[in-house]
């Protein structure tokens, strides 16, 4: 069946290519985290379906980038205004596919992807602009010309809005699309797929391939036509997209993991603290940017944790359907039985668990309880590796110099939490902290027109304002000469 039923919506399970739905000789399984009930079958891309996508992408690339900003930027405007028509349908369909919290997809995650959208739109019209300068009497100016295909891979804890960080600046350059979404969360792609048919996007700037990252992802990212690569997951999957990138010398965009720190200093407003460490089970935990690392000083490490322990108490897991919910379920059984895998070998290693640590059993299923791992061994697995779930670490530190040498002792380094009452005392800190992102008293503000990325192998590049078009444009300088012209 090409079109299937969810959360009273027809959704229509095969690729999107070059305007029209394609099918494939296989299909996959997709089932919703919440209750494992199946969704459908959808289409099972590879090398033919990406061959396809990617050659009508290339011959849409010439009429979507003659266009010019204000006129690709009308038909993403357009885009934007029928997403927010339909923030209820997406907002439904996204809730029953990953299980993450209908409430939070209806007040911020879909009306997000439209602004994602209209922001971008903006940007390339109004906003991309480099004021020209002189070089001994010559004229520079600065452009930024669309640079082809773009093959967009695109993760499955915040599918649709993390999917228009990429697709926004993309097609407002000019660039035209392959976008395969990730495996598990496939749904929400194909209503935005004919919600760009129905804004008016020609065919073949946008197209969808769905099916698994080696079978889809990995003819796509080594195809020679595409011209720009980005890639948002994990790190062991950018190290093969980069190898493969490496043949063509496509450019590449990653934001990868994180296993961030929350640092909170003994003069720290312990409340505030306790609330934001708390917010780092948001998703089911199921975000890169989370704080998972809690590093408390000595002096009020132990308020702090009954502060913690009473906010997290309150903690309510269930249907993420319910209003009432704020923990849902994890997305697959093989990522909850990755998780589960790290507690266990934490537990055996004698790590000292203090809440959480295993399965809801109430719930059953793919619900795993918020777990707190406290005074960990210094360099344990549970310390040094993302495990992407419901579990935090707290450990202490006695001075700004240990605080700092243990937040940067990891691999990554996409985001950091500071909590401090001193506002000198936390611009020091910062300073000396390896993050993309670093957040002051508070957690996950996030605005379009700052840089976003990560440090060492959280990832390559930066998204936001100009930089997302530095990536997915060719930035051109011209130099115009004094001299040489004929009179008109």
């Amino acid at each position: 069946m090409s079109t299937i039923e969810v959360a009273g919506v027809a959704i229509d399970t095969r690729h999107y290519i070059n305007g029209s739905r394609v099918e494939s000789a296989e299909t996959y399984v997709n089932t919703s985290p919440i209750d494992g009930s199946f969704l459908g079958d959808i289409a099972r891309g590879g090398q033919r379906e990406v061959d396809l996508a990617v050659a009508a992408a290339k011959a849409a690339f010439p009429g979507w980038a003659a266009m010019g900003p204000k006129s690709r930027g009308e038909k993403l405007l357009r885009l934007a205004e029928l997403v927010e028509e339909n923030v209820d349908v997406l907002a439904n369909v996204e809730t029953l596919d990953n299980g993450s919290l209908l409430r939070s997809h209806l007040r911020g995650v879909m009306p997000r992807v439209a602004l994602n959208i209209r922001f971008f739109a903006e940007w390339a019209i109004n906003e991309l602009h480099h004021e020209p300068f002189e070089t001994r009497g010559h004229t520079n100016v600065i452009s930024w010309d669309p640079s082809g295909v773009a093959a967009l891979i695109t993760p499955w804890n915040a599918p649709l809005m993390l999917a228009t960080w990429k697709i926004g600046p993309a097609l407002a350059a000019g660039d035209t699309v392959v976008l395969k979404p990730a495996e598990w969360t496939p749904l929400t792609a194909s209503l935005f797929a004919d919600l760009t048919k129905q804004a008016g996007i020609p065919d073949g700037v946008f197209n969808v391939v769905f099916g698994y990252g080696a079978e889809a992802g990995a003819p796509l990212t080594a195809h020679p036509d595409v011209n720009r690569i980005s890639f948002t997951g994990s790190v062991p999957t950018a190290k093969i997209i980069a190898r493969a990138a490496a043949d063509n010398l496509t450019p590449v965009s990653f934001e990868l993991g994180g296993k961030s720190p929350l640092l909170v200093f003994a003069d720290a407003d312990l409340d505030l603290a306790a609330t934001l460490a708390v917010e780092q089970y948001d998703n089911a935990g199921q975000v890169c940017l989370s704080g998972t690392r809690i590093l408390v000083h000595e002096s009020v490490a132990d308020e702090f944790a009954e502060k913690f322990a009473a906010k997290a108490a309150l903690i309510k897991q269930g249907d993420p359907r319910d209003p009432d919910t704020d923990i849902g379920p994890q997305i697959h059984q093989v990522h909850f039985d990755r998780i589960a895998g790290f507690v266990e070998r934490a537990k055996a290693e004698g790590q000292n668990i203090v809440m959480g640590g295993g399965p809801n059993e109430e719930l059953g299923g793919l619900y795993f309880r918020p777990t707190l791992v406290r005074n960990p061994t210094p360099g344990a697995e549970i310390v040094t590796h993302e495990i992407f779930g419901p579990v935090l670490n707290m450990q202490t530190f006695t001075s700004d110099e240990q605080a700092l040498e243990m937040a940067n002792g990891t691999e990554f380094g996409l985001a950091a939490v500071v909590v401090s009452g001193d506002r000198d005392h936390a611009e020091r800190i910062t300073k000396f902290l390896v993050a993309g992102t670093i957040w002051v008293n508070c957690f996950f503000v996030r605005d379009l027109r700052a840089p976003f990325g990560g440090s060492k192998k959280s990832g390559i590049g930066r998204d936001g304002g100009t930089w997302s078009f530095d990536f997915y444009a060719d930035v051109k300088n011209t130099v115009f000469a004094p001299n040489g012209w004929k009179d008109k």
